[in-house]
């Protein structure tokens, strides 16, 4: 029978196999066929079983892993077997990550005694969603502007060193720990999961999430950039209690189940155990949205000299209005969706250029997304620029006082010098918006202005509060004084 299976084989590979087989034949002539004379390790060595064995991971079974990441929420019990576990967590809630050194002895002994870095993520499980991660990730900032979609609740966090934050990228935290030490990491996720399916009329099914954890090792050079582990799990994030209803529900279905249904699901479990991945690729593209600048220098205030034309000072950035032009193309018409906050409908008008969408009625806009973006949509496409709560000018006394003072000694008196003022827009109408604003003027931090006084009668300094500027005339003109404040490195203003 040996040589009727291997028929399809060319010529050369036939005679060899039944050369082969006749050596193997007469190898046992002789012997006594006994209980131990063959084992099941015997049977798994031929080539059928070595072909199938091929096709798994190598030493995967073995494999000790220098890291185990564990987040402390239990896992969902209507998970089928061989599927990968599912967490539920309620959105804002911290949870725990224990990281743990799971080195053998004498195992990566070139971290022993450093620190090693992790970044964790919260990223898109399906593929579909990663391919568009960053124009999703940009929707979701335009929809919830200040927020993040990923935090350390640090005063929690126990064995965690110098964690940062990067302003752009809202779904990333980083940190140093000592593998030798004790080390836990709470986290908190800020998005849900139907914030990124369509809407319809309610019961949207949300979209899994992965939490995953990147360790890299310091190089030479200091930074750390050698990659030691990655590991991640799948999540669901619901609104808060929403994963403690779900996971209720999970069980209560569970437990109607017939016995030999439920052995076709896993148990659920305390703890969900990060498991082994590929690290996560470099961030490809570049973010364009602006950002505060922070200048970290406290020794000057970085003023123009000159008379504060454009030439001398950069001009900050005016929000203009965006509007869509009936030129766009239809790749263009998705940025502006995104631009305004209307990501959940990019896919729906995702072959409109920007005549189509110009050319829907306020009932066709209405009919496709609700009542309530249907009007904002339509308004938006149609908008004006909105007019200021509040504007006012200012100019520094340091240029006005320089100018008088070079006219006089050339005794030019009817010199042709005019000095430029500055357009402050205010909405709010807080005292904090308007250092954010002068802050920004000048590009220096706002932390870097301590106090902004009114010059009142007298030459008084009056205190600048939300209800004086509640009071300013419109169109106001002020010339701003800086003084350096007594008790640190910051500096005064005060509008004359």
């Amino acid at each position: 029978m040996a040589w009727a299976l291997k028929l399809p084989l060319a010529d050369e590979v036939i005679e060899s196999g039944l050369v082969q087989d006749f050596d193997a034949s007469l190898s046992g002539i002789g012997q006594e066929l006994g209980a131990g004379a063959y084992s099941m390790s015997d049977v798994l060595a031929l080539p059928i079983f070595k072909q199938e064995e091929s096709n798994l991971p190598p030493d995967n079974e073995n494999k000790i892993l220098p890291f185990q990441y564990v987040l402390c929420a239990a896992t969902s019990p209507a998970v089928k077997l061989h599927d990968e576990t599912l967490t539920y967590l309620n959105q804002g809630q911290s949870y725990e990550i224990r990281m743990l050194d799971n080195r053998k002895i004498g195992e990566l002994p070139e971290i022993t005694g450093k620190m090693v870095k992790s970044i964790i993520r919260v990223v898109f499980h399906d593929r579909r969603l990663q391919y568009t991660e960053h124009q999703q990730l940009e929707g979701w900032r335009w929809n919830r502007p200040g927020d993040r979609i990923l935090d350390l609740d640090v005063p929690m966090s126990v064995g965690v060193i110098d964690p940062r934050t990067n302003p752009t990228q809202l779904n990333t935290v980083e940190f140093l720990w000592d593998p030798s030490k004790r080390t836990s990491v709470f986290i908190q996720v800020h998005c849900i999961s139907t914030e990124f399916t369509m809407r319809k009329h309610g019961g949207e099914k949300g979209v899994p999430f992965r939490i995953q954890i990147d360790t890299f090792k310091e190089n030479e050079g200091g930074e750390y950039t050698e990659h030691l582990h990655s590991a991640s799990c799948q999540v669901k994030v619901f609104k808060p209690k929403g994963a403690d209803r779900k996971q209720k529900t999970d069980r209560e279905k569970m437990e109607k189940r017939a016995p030999q249904e439920k052995e076709k699901y896993q148990p659920s479990y305390e703890t969900t155990i990060l498991t082994e991945c590929s690290p996560w690729p470099e961030v490809t593209y570049v973010n364009n949205s602006p950002t505060p600048a922070f200048n970290s220098s406290h020794n000057s205030f970085p003023v123009a000299e000159g008379n504060g034309s454009p030439s001398h000072q950069p001009e900050p950035k005016v929000q203009v209005a965006d509007n869509l032009l009936p030129t766009a193309t239809p790749q263009e018409a998705q940025q502006w969706l995104l631009r305004n906050r209307f990501s959940p409908y990019c896919r729906l008008f995702t072959n409109f250029s920007g005549t189509d969408l110009l050319k829907l009625t306020r009932e066709d806009v209405i009919q496709i997304c609700g009542p309530a973006d249907g009007i904002r949509l339509f308004n938006t496409l149609k908008c004006r620029v909105v007019r200021p709560r509040l504007t006012i000018y200012v100019c520094q006394e340091s240029q006005q006082s320089g100018d008088q003072h070079h006219k006089h000694e050339n005794g030019d008196s009817n010199s042709s010098a005019f000095y430029v003022y500055h357009a402050i827009y205010l909405e709010d109408l807080t005292a904090v918006e308007l250092t954010e604003k002068i802050a920004q003027l000048f590009s220096i931090s706002p932390r870097q202005i301590s106090q902004i006084y009114k010059q009142g009668p007298t030459g008084i300094h009056v205190l600048v509060s939300d209800e004086m500027i509640q009071n300013f005339p419109d169109d106001s003109c002020f010339v701003l004084v800086t003084m350096k404040a007594e008790n640190n490195d910051g500096y005064h203003i005060i509008l004359k």
